[in-house]
């Protein structure tokens, strides 16, 4: 028997299922093509539902004699149990996507009694979640000070511990910025390999991961000796030298004041730690409700990490913010570790968490319900796009000059027209894009470095109306290679749809 819940972050309404919200419950596209012919092969020998549309439930024919007994539980809300007695170790199993897509074709389902064994669930759930709640309360109000005063001193003691790794790590970047970062080669990098471990020793694996980049970039330089490498190494050492100076700081008076407490400084992350939501619940980095439109989706590779990481664009309609979202995947824990996915549907959710951040931040929810995307909130979306772009340069420029702060910022700009032009700062494609404002202001699409080319996909627009007063949406970036903020195209904003590069 699998018991079953819907993937954390997204809620179906109560019998109203769509295509969308099935593939974005399952675990696989194996599991989504055997539904799918379960489906519509006839499988299902019966189906039923609660009058109240609670609870549905089917007989499917399996590979045995006795057909599996499937079931989805909407009692929570709209979040969905799905429950199924084959011995499928799957989350969800292929027979549970099946039912669900009975529903989503609108199959008829005769009303049936609620089974005494899922009323017996229901009411232990209900009693265990109680009996949760209710040792929890107790916990809170009587947890000893003496406990409370242990937790605060241990970790201000952790404190302390990444004042310590801080100074070591001040110690490399002084010589390197004494003697050149020539002295990146050989034996020297051994040692920066092994300080690099030690970090994690003194709880800082923020600076770990930035140390892991430098050594990569000097590595890749040994080898093909491409000034880029330099470059990157010297964004890198600017970084890593801003963030000693401003935790140094940071950490001097949280030691000093005996304060052991995190807070929304952006600081905590930079350093690794990592948030939990109800704390930044409690710090006020909420907002409810809220309604997000994904623009587009990447999956990349952090070779410092060793992770996989899917990052999704989304755009607040009521307030214009781009925010973004991440999902790690680390390589030695692929097959536990779930990978998200392009979402085209509208995600309404009850509260949103928002992570200390100056330029599109983070962004994580636990429910999310889906409504389709119409016409009207395409232009909500339209009507959120920043009409010029030289005070969006500039907004832009402010903030990739922070040490700190990211080096490309996702933006939504109107513009009157994209056409083709000789781009001289280009090193492999001497024609480009640009895009033109109605005040007759330019930027040059282009392609990032370490990015999956989108600029290409262009060429292969089907509709030539849509390089003209349109909206894009996209990443802008400062390019050394000719000292200019460029932007590499991500989806296109249309009163109909959203043609996206990249999903």
């Amino acid at each position: 028997m699998s018991d079953t819940l819907t993937r954390k972050g997204e809620q179906l309404h109560m019998g109203k299922v769509t295509e969308q919200q099935i593939l974005s419950m399952a675990p696989n596209s194996s599991a989504v093509a055997n539904a799918r012919k379960i489906s519509a092969g006839g499988g299902f020998v019966s189906l039923s539902k609660t009058e109240d549309e609670t609870f549905y439930m089917g007989e499917c024919k399996g590979s045995g004699k006795s057909c599996y007994m499937v079931s989805a539980d909407f009692i929570e809300g709209g979040t969905p149990l799905l429950r199924c007695s084959c011995p499928s170790r799957q989350y969800p199993c292929k027979h549970g996507l099946a039912l669900l897509f009975e529903m989503e074709k609108g199959k008829a389902f005769s009303i049936c009694q609620l089974p005494d064994t899922i009323r017996e669930k229901r009411e232990k759930k209900e009693r265990r979640a109680a009996k949760s709640e209710e040792k929890k309360q107790k916990q809170d109000s009587t947890a000893p000070a003496k406990g409370k005063k242990a937790g605060k001193a241990a970790r201000v003691k952790k404190m302390k511990k990444q004042l310590e790794g801080i100074a070591v790590l001040k110690k490399l970047t002084d010589s390197l910025l004494n003697f050149g970062i020539g002295t990146l080669e050989g034996t020297s990098l051994k040692s920066y390999r092994d300080l690099a471990k030690q970090l994690g020793d003194y709880y800082l694996p923020g600076p770990q991961i930035l140390l892991n980049r430098l050594i990569l970039e000097s590595e890749a330089y040994q080898k093909d000796r491409d000034p880029s490498h330099q470059e990157q190494i010297i964004k890198i050492l600017v970084h890593i030298n801003a963030l000693i100076k401003k935790a140094e700081e940071y950490l001097r008076n949280k030691v000093e004041m005996d304060n052991g407490e995190d807070d929304d400084s952006i600081l905590y992350e930079e350093l690794g730690g990592i948030w939990n939501l109800e704390r930044l619940n409690q710090l006020g980095r909420s907002r409810e409700p809220a309604k997000l439109v994904q623009l587009a989706f990447e999956v990349y590779f952090d070779d410092a990490r060793k992770e996989l990481i899917d990052q999704g664009y989304y755009i607040d309609c009521g307030s214009g913010e781009i925010f973004t979202s991440l999902n790690y995947r680390p390589i030695k824990a692929l097959k536990y570790v779930r990978q998200e996915d392009s979402v085209f549907d509208v995600l309404k959710i009850p509260l949103l968490t928002i992570y200390p951040g100056t330029i599109n931040p983070r962004v994580r929810w636990e429910q999310a319900e889906f409504e389709p995307l119409t016409p009207n909130i395409l232009q909500e979306i339209r009507s959120l796009a920043d009409s010029e772009l030289l005070p969006l340069i500039k907004k832009v420029k402010n903030v990739i000059k922070n040490p700190l702060d990211a080096k490309e910022a996702a933006v939504i700009a109107a513009y009157k027209k994209i056409g083709r032009i000789e781009d001289t700062g280009a090193k492999e494609n001497l024609v480009s894009y640009v895009l033109e404002d109605k005040t007759g202001s330019r930027i040059i699409l282009r392609d990032q470095k370490n990015r999956e080319g989108t600029v290409k996909m262009l060429n292969k627009l089907w509709d030539a109306g849509l390089l003209s007063n349109q909206v894009l949406f996209g990443m802008m970036f400062y390019d050394p290679a000719d000292h200019q903020i460029c932007m590499q195209p991500f989806s296109i904003v249309t009163e109909q749809a959203i043609v996206r590069l990249a999903y």
